[in-house]
């Protein structure tokens, strides 16, 4: 194999992205030069439209998800994609050179413009999707592990083989149980380095290592290949922490120490909570009207509901969600909603759907009980389940919870508790590498969070 197309999933993003770039350059070039009057083409125009094109093209398509790998390997999700997103685009930008600009148009390049550009992207991301099909791209993994994780050495084998998740490109060709003096199917140890491309270790104790087995991995660093520990790899594959690890200590999985306050983050994250509280607050005015007039015959009964949820540092508070369940929706006693939920109104599908259901917390903003991002608050009765199941659970509760957060932008519907557990993995990476830039992701995701419809 050649070690060039041993791409990881940025470099593979990285290449969709350089390849969409191109044709929307070569679009635009066509657009500004041929399909425009000359009395509009000044240098102004061409240095905004090519600036302004290039990156509301790359906005636009992070936050409808188009650099998603997986779906890039979908035909149809690249189809559909292809032509909605850069339909959507390049109609903006002839709508923008229309009403900024008053320019007018000769009809064929124009025509090119609007038509040819997604028919371009779409045969780019079908070309790319092929080449790498036909490209070996799966790197061949050395698995090593110790006696008291071969319960868990199964699993976790088909985690890194890839069965979790598409964008794992990985696959355990040897395997090495440090207290064991052998490899699987009697392979010599001396030839690993010759056959593998990255080595990921699973022990608890790494003073263990056999000198062997190290000499093994300096001389694979040495060749720069990858080494691992597994819960590195975990994180970096899934970006959450694998709290089910048999490395079971904070420190090895959250690395936790004091840190600098960073005053630049807490004032990113005081500038959103006041911007969404008054953009919330003003839309909450708003729809209140509608949906109290709309409820009187599709969902009889009280307009708001109250529920005390578990906030920072564990104290319990009140949260405000207008109803979209039938009044007495737990006199059987609290449980979690699933999809199809009877308990759920007809017109609590739709509030839920469009998540204007959620819009009454942002009082609980406004209180200083929970910010705009950060892991979601759940009642007391759960938290006290899932704290008997892992002590790691109460960790998201050293930060205040939010609305939206990793954990909702980047998982399915939760419905039970091992749904919370998967949850808790990405609150946790949420809590470990809180930024600016984090924070910003979550909020590009919950804008395709809500228009797709995902998450909870």
């Amino acid at each position: 194999m050649i070690k060039a197309f041993l791409l990881n999933k940025i470099e593979r993003r990285v290449l969709i992205v350089i390849g969409d770039l191109l044709i929307v350059f070569i679009a635009l070039n066509l657009f500004i030069n041929y399909a425009i009057d000359e009395t509009f083409n000044t240098l102004f125009f061409e240095v905004f439209m090519f600036s302004f094109g290039l990156l509301f093209y790359l906005l636009l398509s992070y936050i409808l998800d188009f650099y998603n790998l997986e779906k890039a390997d979908r035909l149809g999700a690249i189809l559909s994609q292809s032509f909605y997103i850069t339909g959507f685009y390049v109609f903006s930008i002839f709508l923008l050179a229309i009403i900024v600009f008053d320019a007018s148009f000769w009809r064929l390049p124009l025509l090119f413009f609007l038509c040819l550009t997604p028919v371009q992207v779409f045969l780019w991301r079908l070309l790319f999707k092929n080449t790498f099909r036909l490209i070996p791209t799966i790197k061949k993994v050395l698995y090593i592990y110790d006696i008291h994780n071969e319960e868990k050495k199964h699993t976790d084998v088909n985690f890194i083989n890839g069965d979790d998740m598409y964008e794992t490109y990985y696959r355990v060709k040897l395997t090495y149980d440090i207290n064991k003096d052998t490899l699987e199917g009697k392979k010599a140890f001396a030839n690993a380095l010759n056959k593998i491309d990255a080595c990921i270790i699973n022990i608890r104790d790494y003073n263990n290592l056999p000198k062997d087995v190290e000499g093994v991995i300096l001389k694979l660093i040495q060749e720069g290949k990858e080494v691992l520990p597994y819960t590195s790899f975990y994180e970096n594959i899934y970006e959450a922490l694998p709290i089910q690890s048999h490395n079971d200590s904070f420190y090895e999985i959250l690395q936790l120490k004091n840190k600098k306050v960073r005053y630049f983050r807490l004032l990113f994250t005081i500038i959103v909570n006041t911007f969404f509280s008054c953009f919330i607050g003003f839309f909450l005015l708003l729809v209140i009207p509608f949906i109290w007039l709309l409820n009187i015959p599709l969902n009889r009964g009280p307009l708001f509901y109250t529920q005390k949820r578990v906030g920072k540092f564990g104290k319990e508070f009140k949260i405000y969600k207008f109803r979209s369940m039938v009044v007495d929706a737990e006199n059987s006693g609290a449980k979690m909603a699933t999809e199809g939920d009877p308990r759920i109104t007809p017109f609590g599908k739709i509030l839920r759907k469009t998540r204007l259901d959620e819009l009454p917390q942002v009082l609980s903003i406004m209180s200083g009980n929970m910010a705009f991002i950060g892991p979601r608050p759940e009642r007391k009765i759960f938290t006290d389940q899932l704290n008997s199941i892992t002590s790691f659970y109460k960790i998201r509760h050293i930060i205040k919870p939010g609305i939206t957060g990793w954990a909702q932008v980047k998982y399915k519907y939760g419905e039970n508790l091992d749904d919370s557990l998967k949850k808790l993995e990405y609150d946790l990476y949420y809590i470990k590498n809180r930024s600016v830039n984090l924070d910003i992701r979550i909020l590009f995701k919950t804008i395709t969070t809500v228009l797709f419809s995902r998450g909870v």
